[in-house]
């Protein structure tokens, strides 16, 4: 690689911020690279202003095996708008958008996967709802052109999000949205968080929207989707649902577990209690008297684990992690006399 390549690709962020920025993560994306950076530019020379004028696209290579950064470079090489983040290694999607968000200067952030089944043409109708008052803006594929494989596990895993969550969104796992700048900064992605990245946002306080777009056929590459993600949204459900509901007070969810349980034994144990003083002995083979301690014993684990979990909460406490603030507005002040 010449060394004004990697100058390039070093160069540190300037504090020059801009209208637009475009995260595209890239993974083993040679040939897509090419057109999605192509149609990009198309798409953003006909941009109403501020975006035509005032843009930058962000490529973050998560490690390809391929072609992809080489990809990149040409991309970069086409368009002075394009910024290359290369990973020293394969590290997920999540952590690939993690550093878009932090190295991105715009006022409007638009991700998109670099596969081209979703046109950043229809980047405006997303950024239109963020005008009109919404701070993230998911796009809808309601045509998938994807096989069944993908399609039935996405709609089960979907239906279950919004229903349990209360984020009424269609299409969770879709990598083209619209966020403001304050969405971004405040989003703490990490494993495979991306996927409940609106529930994340709508928890914080932010208005959340989706927005239908056409969905075309892959035609590079192949899907990075396998049986294995299926497991992991599963584990990553359970702790976005703990993230978003019982982080900041652990023992409501120990504690209603752990009281349930211990009531259960305890009623076990008051049952055969009766039943030995009544004379029907022994009762100490019965599976019914393990059970019970069994159950005791685990009620009163969660409960203190849940005691844990509040003494950790409490010695980690900060009072500005309790609420968002949007905007804080004094009341205008009174001109100044001549005299004053």
């Amino acid at each position: 690689m010449r060394a004004t390549e990697l100058d390039a690709v070093a160069a540190p962020p300037t504090a020059q911020a801009c209208a637009l920025s475009l995260v595209i993560p890239v993974y083993n994306e040679e040939e897509s690279v090419p057109h999605i950076c192509r149609r990009i530019s198309e798409v953003l020379a006909a941009a109403p202003e501020p975006y035509r004028a005032s843009y930058e696209v962000l490529l973050v290579d998560d490690g390809s095996s391929d072609g992809s950064f080489a990809a990149c470079l040409a991309a970069q090489r086409a368009d002075a708008q394009v910024r290359i983040i290369q990973f020293r290694r394969n590290f997920g999607k999540t952590a690939a958008l993690q550093a878009g968000f932090r190295h991105a200067r715009g006022a409007r952030v638009v991700t998109i996967d670099a596969d081209m089944q979703e046109d950043p043409a229809d980047m405006f109708r997303l950024l239109a709802q963020l005008d009109a008052g919404y701070d993230l803006v998911s796009a809808w594929r309601v045509q998938r052109n994807d096989p069944l494989s993908k399609t039935l596990p996405s709609r089960i895993f979907n239906s279950v999000v919004a229903g349990v969550t209360g984020v009424a969104l269609h299409d969770f796992n879709c990598g083209f949205k619209a966020y403001t700048h304050e969405v971004v900064r405040d989003l703490r992605l990490y494993g495979d968080l991306h996927r409940f990245i609106p529930v994340l946002a709508s928890q914080q306080g932010f208005r959340v929207t989706e927005v239908p777009v056409a969905h075309r056929p892959r035609r590079y590459g192949k899907s990075k989707f396998g049986v294995r993600r299926l497991g992991r949204g599963y584990l990553d459900f359970i702790q976005v649902l703990f993230l978003t509901s019982y982080l900041r007070q652990p023992l409501r969810l120990f504690g209603t577990i752990g009281t349930l349980l211990f009531l259960a034994g305890g009623l076990i144990s008051a049952y055969l209690t009766v039943l030995w003083f009544q004379g029907q002995r022994p009762i100490g083979d019965r599976p019914l008297l393990t059970l019970g301690v069994l159950l005791l014993i685990t009620g009163l684990q969660f409960v203190s684990t849940g005691l844990i979990g509040e003494m950790l909460r409490y010695s980690s406490y900060h009072p500005d992690d309790e609420y968002a603030i949007r905007r804080v507005l004094e009341p205008p002040q009174p001109p100044l006399t001549p005299d004053e």
